[in-house]
């Protein structure tokens, strides 16, 4: 049988199992995993155009009144230069043996900035201007975000989904033999299988993705939007969505791998969930066994860290030392071609025994 035959075998197979990709009862819980994070973006996106509307109509302040309040005013001539403020309440704070000090807290709005503003004893203490959003700090966030719950939970789980049931899910619905008797080579089987996965699992996550980019992009100013629009969107973008597309394409193989080499699927999900976490105590050399490893060299913002985080979670959170996209990329598209091969020479002696499983 030549290629050309075999290529076809390939695309007739995976057109046939994705249906059953996309629709599986065994994997709807995938889409909940893709979508809940877009679902937090707009939510945020929401808040912040509901607060800016509710705000703008109590009465903005202009920005350069805000920008002139300095320490040791009085709350009179605050309120005089500014007007109503959007929020404002006192209280008392006592300590033992000391007298009672009047504290008090003034929220005022300039259209884009909210200014804190605390007094003690009518004298204004501190004023803490930040934007409403700022797009440098959902940046951050989303980074963090997609880093540390995107690929490590939701396309993680999300390919344990789709690729473990392609083999395994067949022997327990018990139609494996359909395909195992079709005049096709198992390599052949196995790649269609695969392809089937990856497309329905790179579109699932590619469309979370983008739906986060969106809602985070609708929180923001339009003008420091259209900034980052003309700058480093379209990059950022695309090396997020790079990252995705190669995270299920490394996650699917080792799944796929798994379906066919052990029973019990509870076994290789701990393996790999450990072996993934532990990748920042391992010598370099080894963390190119792993995919998040090429994921996060892949990913265009570093995740944040908090300050005063335990070195022993930065090592967790982080690899030592990324490599460059395209090393992490053939690195990757490498580390997978291994695994599809093993699995390959494990389809050609698979033998179904339903009674047995």
């Amino acid at each position: 049988m030549n290629i050309s035959t075999e290529l076809r075998q390939i695309g007739v197979i995976a057109r046939l199992e994705l249906r059953r990709a996309f629709l599986s009862k065994r994997s709807f819980w995938v889409y909940l995993l893709a979508l809940f994070p877009a679902v937090i973006f707009f939510g945020h996106a929401i808040e912040v155009k509901v607060r800016h509307d509710r705000w703008s109509r109590q009465g903005a302040v202009q920005p350069a009144v805000i920008d002139r309040l300095n320490r040791g005013m009085t709350y009179n001539e605050v309120i005089k230069a500014a007007g109503a403020p959007i929020r404002d309440f006192e209280w008392e704070r006592r300590r033992d043996e000391e007298e009672p000090v009047r504290m008090r807290h003034v929220l005022l709005f300039d259209g884009r900035r909210r200014s804190d503003l605390t007094f003690r004893n009518d004298l204004l203490e501190t004023v803490r201007t930040r934007p409403l959003a700022s797009l440098d700090e959902d940046r951050q966030i989303f980074a963090g975000v997609f880093q540390f719950f995107f690929l490590r939970v939701a396309v993680f789980f999300g390919c344990l989904g789709i690729f473990l049931n392609l083999f395994r899910g067949e022997m327990l619905d018990k139609t494996l033999h359909f395909w195992l008797l079709a005049p096709a080579r198992r390599e052949v089987l196995l790649l269609g299988k695969y392809l089937s996965g990856l497309v329905a699992s790179s579109l699932i996550f590619v469309l979370g993705t983008v739906l986060c980019f969106a809602g985070l992009l609708w929180a923001n100013d339009p003008a420091e939007v259209q900034q980052y629009m003309n700058t480093a969107a379209g990059h950022e973008l695309f090396r997020y969505l790079l990252a995705t597309v190669l995270g299920c394409i490394g996650y699917g193989s080792v799944f796929l791998a798994a379906g066919l080499l052990v029973r019990n699927p509870i076994v290789p999900i701990v393996i790999v969930l450990f072996w993934e976490g532990i990748i920042g105590f391992l010598p370099q050399m080894l963390q190119k066994l792993s995919v998040l490893y090429y994921l996060q060299s892949v990913c265009p913002v570093a995740a944040p860290v908090e300050e005063g985080t335990p070195a022993l979670v930065r090592l967790l959170l982080s690899p030592a030392a990324p490599s460059s996209v395209w090393v992490a990329v053939l690195g990757l598209l490498g580390l997978t071609a291994l695994v599809l091969y093993a699995a390959a020479r494990v389809v050609r002696k698979i033998e179904i025994d339903y009674a047995t499983d």
